[in-house]
């Protein structure tokens, strides 16, 4: 199949680019966090709510299924030739590995700083970080729970991956880039998306984060990245995306306002939530075809700020949150406006993380294999390496694909 092939060797960078921004929405969300009306970590004294609480809503919809979306596609491109004995070993490496070292570097900041006044000093709350399961307890991931669902994903998928090499798996996309390369026609998949949570949700809440009661997401998630990895490997799938990209941008639109004013339709508010729900599902997968669209469109294109962003956007996400959530505790407490404390939030959370990164995480390989890069194959003397990585050869390797 000439179009999988094509998009194979070639880097998609439209793909880097829109996760680099998602991730820099998904730091941005955090701060927010502090000053909105959803519970958190850490709270400024006066909430906000009104258009920050119905911005943060409609990002909280879809940025996260397009993350998993996105880990679909850099998935397929990541495969090359590796056996589901090298996959799976590679995916362990990259996430299972920081995900230990989170768990117990990063997180017990962030519980730590919610629980200040419980421990004298963050040594002293060490020995109790097992005791009991957050929120009543201590022990967490966190932020972290997302990489723990990719490498859950991965372990779905590994028994399949010889399949995708076949035959039948390249009929099948063939027959697939016949259906949903018209207007709108991949919208197919909220079918299935509709159906998990009108099957899963009656038994299990949502957006727990927990693993063991959450698999209504889970099962959403995996739809997700499924249709990434399926849909986003074709150069004629994606054409369409662009080319439909105004189409799907005005269904998310709709769906927002319906979704907005449809008590005014329905006087049950069990069915108007209800079909809140259904409607949350279209908006999610509309408003990824939009930002899939606009970025095939407008940044498929490569610079060095890509490639140093590439590389660092995943300890940035690692370490973005217990950067914010230490910043915010002491920037909440100073008696200021806050604007701000917006802003000292803002940069001195970005400096921080940043810093991390560039001075301790980047220069070494033992902090790069536990934040999970690859290690450096030839440095100068500054640690920097000189050549371009394996990622940068040829397709998508993205960090955060499962």
């Amino acid at each position: 199949m000439t179009t999988m092939a094509a998009q194979k060797t070639e880097r998609q960078y439209y793909i880097d680019w829109l996760r680099i921004i998602l991730i820099i929405s998904v730091f941005l969300f955090h701060i927010g966090m502090i000053f909105n009306t959803w519970q958190w970590h850490i709270k400024n004294d006066r909430l906000y709510g009104g258009f920050l609480t119905g911005i943060m809503s409609f990002l909280h919809l879809w940025r996260m299924p397009l993350l998993f979306m996105l880990a679909g596609a850099g998935t397929f491109f990541a495969l090359g030739k590796r056996t589901p004995f090298q996959y799976i070993s590679e995916r362990f490496k990259r996430l299972v590995v920081p995900l230990i070292a989170g768990i117990f570097i990063l997180v017990p900041v962030q519980v730590y700083i919610e629980k200040i006044n419980q421990y004298d000093s963050l040594l002293a709350f060490y020995p109790h970080m097992f005791d009991g399961i957050y929120p009543v307890g201590n022990f967490s991931w966190h932020h972290l729970w997302f990489i723990t669902y990719l490498f859950l994903i991965s372990l779905f998928i590994t028994p399949f991956l010889n399949l995708t090499r076949s035959k039948s798996f390249r009929n099948f996309i063939t027959h697939t880039e016949n259906i949903v390369t018209k207007p709108l026609a991949q919208n197919l998949v909220i079918i299935p998306l509709l159906l998990s949570q009108i099957l899963l949700r009656p038994y299990f809440e949502t957006g727990t984060n927990d693993l063991v009661n959450d698999w209504a997401s889970i099962t959403y998630y995996i739809i997700f990245f499924i249709s990434g990895f399926i849909l986003l490997q074709s150069v004629r799938i994606s054409g369409a995306i662009r080319k439909y990209r105004f189409l799907y941008l005005a269904e998310a639109t709709a769906a927002y306002l319906i979704m907005l004013n449809v008590a005014d339709f329905v006087r049950s508010e069990a069915v108007a939530e209800s079909l809140r729900e259904a409607i949350s599902i279209i908006i999610a997968w509309a408003s990824a075809l939009t930002a899939l669209g606009f970025a095939r469109q407008y940044l498929n294109r490569d610079s060095l700020f890509r490639k140093l962003a590439n590389e660092a956007i995943y300890p940035f996400y690692l370490l973005h949150q217990p950067a914010i959530v230490v910043t915010g505790y002491f920037a909440t407490q100073l008696g200021i406006g806050v604007i701000w404390k917006v802003i000292i939030v803002l940069i001195a959370s970005s400096v921080i993380t940043i810093s991390i990164y560039w001075f301790i995480i980047r220069p070494f390989n033992f902090f790069r294999i536990i934040f999970g890069m690859k290690k450096l194959s030839r440095t100068d003397k500054t640690g920097i390496a000189r050549r371009m990585p394996e990622t940068e050869k040829a397709g998508n390797e993205i960090q955060l694909s499962a």
